[in-house]
């Protein structure tokens, strides 16, 4: 039979990751108007990409922002579980936002200019808002570098796979779209001195469908992990295990016939166990020890905010 268990939502620790967007935020939008305007001393397409990457990316921490303040909202009748789940629904909107405004138009861009050839101004000013991008970026990337040091300090879990198997898209979508934006001003600036510096009318047309194909892939790899988690995906390992360890503490109440974990949002997680009490116990000390049992789940993470219990008959 199952027994229904009382839940609640754990308090949402948030601050880590809203730090990491507004970092990024703020970074975002002054380099956004820095590189415009020197696209318009220089004409340089690769620069004019940029301009609209760091805007894409402002407009992408925006929704983010958005994203945790719905997300937050307590749970109601119609959702007795929460809103946590839209923080993926928006970071989907985020990689939809990076392929068409970033991607696909820094591709079209490249291209008119490969076609289309102009002669690139004041190489020396596209070059220092470049680095001066690179450094404000370079102090974005390391404050979401710091929180995914955070998250993992203890354990070795490298980045890539961190961003895998990361639940929170607030703090892997501002690792990829900082990381990619050091990236993308190196081939800029790459695109900038080959078409000044040594006579390759194409070099910043180049740069620029570089830049694009990089946003790409980015969209591709956000949205694919998003799309899982709205699928649903289960607790990652270490976690589940922590679970485990502290219900086997308890094999005197029984043994565990399954457990089932589920992500409704970064710091929201469902747990549903299966458990076959000993015979030798009654009615009410089945009661205590399911209590107990949820009590010990609970004390594994603070995330978990949801318990089913199953009582599978012996």
């Amino acid at each position: 039979m199952r027994r229904p268990i009382k839940t609640h939502t754990s308090p949402q620790n948030v601050s880590g990751a809203r730090k990491v967007v507004l970092a990024a935020l703020s970074g975002n939008l002054a380099i956004a108007v820095t590189k415009f305007v020197a696209f318009a001393f220089t004409g340089s397409t690769a620069m004019l990409t940029e301009g609209i990457h760091s805007l894409v990316d402002t407009a992408d921490q925006v929704l983010l922002l958005v994203a945790q303040r719905r997300s937050a909202r307590p749970a109601n009748e119609r959702h007795p579980f929460g809103y946590g789940m839209e923080t993926y629904f928006w970071s989907f909107i985020v990689a939809l936002m990076i392929f068409l405004a970033g991607g696909a138009v820094a591709i079209w861009e490249g291209a008119e200019k490969i076609l289309h050839p102009e002669e690139v101004t004041l190489p020396w000013v596209s070059l220092g808002v470049l680095a001066a991008s690179a450094l404000f970026e370079g102090l974005s990337f390391r404050t979401a570098y710091r929180e995914y040091k955070n998250i993992v300090r203890g354990r070795n879990v490298r980045l890539f796979a961190f961003l895998r198997g990361s639940k929170d898209p607030n703090v892997f979508a501002t690792l990829l779209e900082d990381g990619a934006a050091l990236v993308g001003l190196a081939l800029a600036a790459l695109g900038v001195i080959g078409s000044t510096f040594l006579g390759l009318a194409w070099a910043d047309g180049a740069a620029s469908i570089a830049i694009g194909l990089l946003l790409v892939s980015v969209a591709v790899f956000m949205a694919n992990e998003t799309r899982s988690l709205i699928a649903g995906e289960a607790a990652a390992p270490v976690i589940v295990e922590r679970v485990l360890e502290c219900l086997r503490e308890r094999n005197d109440l029984g043994e565990l016939a399954e457990l089932r974990t589920l992500h409704l949002g970064p710091q929201n997680i469902l747990v549903s166990i299966r458990w076959r009490f000993a015979l030798a116990l009654d009615r009410a000390e089945v009661e205590d020890g399911a209590a107990a049992l949820e009590a010990a789940a609970r004390r594994s993470d603070p995330r978990i905010a949801h318990v089913f219990f199953d009582i599978v008959q012996a």
